[in-house]
């Protein structure tokens, strides 16, 4: 059987990373160059002209021509913390190479902080990949299903249970069938409205769209996508090569949350878990390049304090 070149690629190496990112200056030049690639501009008045005061962790870079201060970190993910540069990359690091996903946990051992503060910083990049992949809808060929979090708590069952949380798995396949791209989102319910909403945002009206048939999902038409189905009945997937594809996606997922996770609630991170997923899976053919990814929207994404994370006003 010939070796999966994706599979097999090399990522970036723990001696790697610590060879580029190892120090507290190599992070810090790292990060000024990604947030400012032309050189500093002042976030208030966008000037370039600017002096550097202070020293060590205190520097401040301070405009000529407006006299606002902001530091290196201000303005990014990273606003506001306490913790050394090299930590905050190493988090990157180990979220970004990690295929199967990395607990809170796991994170925090590696690190040697706090479960809160490992907790905080997966969330917040997880938030970060998360909004970064719905900026990119997919396109072609697409299969799409649906799938549920939870359930496992006593109450209802099927479709219509209070435990469980309602996503959607699409993948975008090129014309020899092989996937390119993924979503998996979580949405309100599966209904038409719902699904109508989802598409206009997730793909491109030139998609063709395979369902399973759920009623639901004709609701990619109002998207302006093509739509055709099958109906699955009581097959197995083995038996239903027209959903390889997205039936390995959930299969994937489903090893990523009960491996690495075990659980979390659902109806609350759903969609920070399912989006860090679809971001890895959509950067996976350059895992190298996956790592400079994320370093760059971590340095370009807006803050995101603990209490947003946690939905509390």
């Amino acid at each position: 059987m010939p070796i999966n070149r994706i599979q097999f690629q090399r990522g970036v190496s723990m001696p790697e990373f610590f060879s580029h990112y190892g120090s507290e200056e190599q992070c810090s030049s790292a990060l000024k160059a990604l947030r400012w690639p032309q050189g500093f501009h002042c976030p208030r008045c966008n000037a370039t002209e600017h002096y550097v005061v202070g020293h060590g962790s205190r520097t401040l870079f301070q405009c000529r021509a407006c006299r606002h201060q902001t530091s290196l970190t201000a303005g990014t993910l990273m606003d506001s913390t306490k913790l050394p540069l090299r930590t905050w990359f190493l988090a990157i690091f180990l979220i970004s190479q990690d295929k199967t996903g990395l607990s809170s946990l796991a994170l925090m051992r590696r690190l040697g902080t706090s479960y809160r503060t490992a907790w905080l910083i997966q969330h917040k990049l997880m938030a970060a990949m998360a909004q970064r992949d719905t900026e990119q809808p997919l396109d072609g060929y697409v299969q799409l299903d649906d799938a549920y979090l939870g359930g496992e708590r006593p109450g209802s069952t099927g479709r219509g249970s209070e435990n469980k949380v309602p996503f959607v798995a699409a993948v975008a396949c090129n014309q020899a069938g092989h996937p390119l791209r993924i979503k998996v989102s979580p949405v309100r319910a599966f209904t038409r409205e719902a699904i109508a909403a989802w598409a206009k945002i997730n793909l491109l009206p030139t998609c063709d769209v395979l369902s399973d048939g759920l009623g639901c999902f004709a609701g990619v038409i109002d998207a302006d996508c093509a739509h055709s189905y099958m109906v699955v009945g009581q097959r197995k997937p083995r038996e239903l090569p027209q959903f390889k594809w997205v039936n390995t996606i959930l299969g994937n997922l489903k090893t990523m949350i009960y491996g690495a996770h075990k659980a979390f609630k659902f109806g609350k991170y759903a969609g920070h878990y399912l989006g860090a997923f679809s971001y890895r899976f959509n950067h996976r053919f350059d895992l190298q390049a996956l790592l400079q990814s994320l370093l760059g929207h971590a340095a370009t994404a807006v803050p995101t304090p603990e209490r947003q994370i946690r939905g509390v006003a």
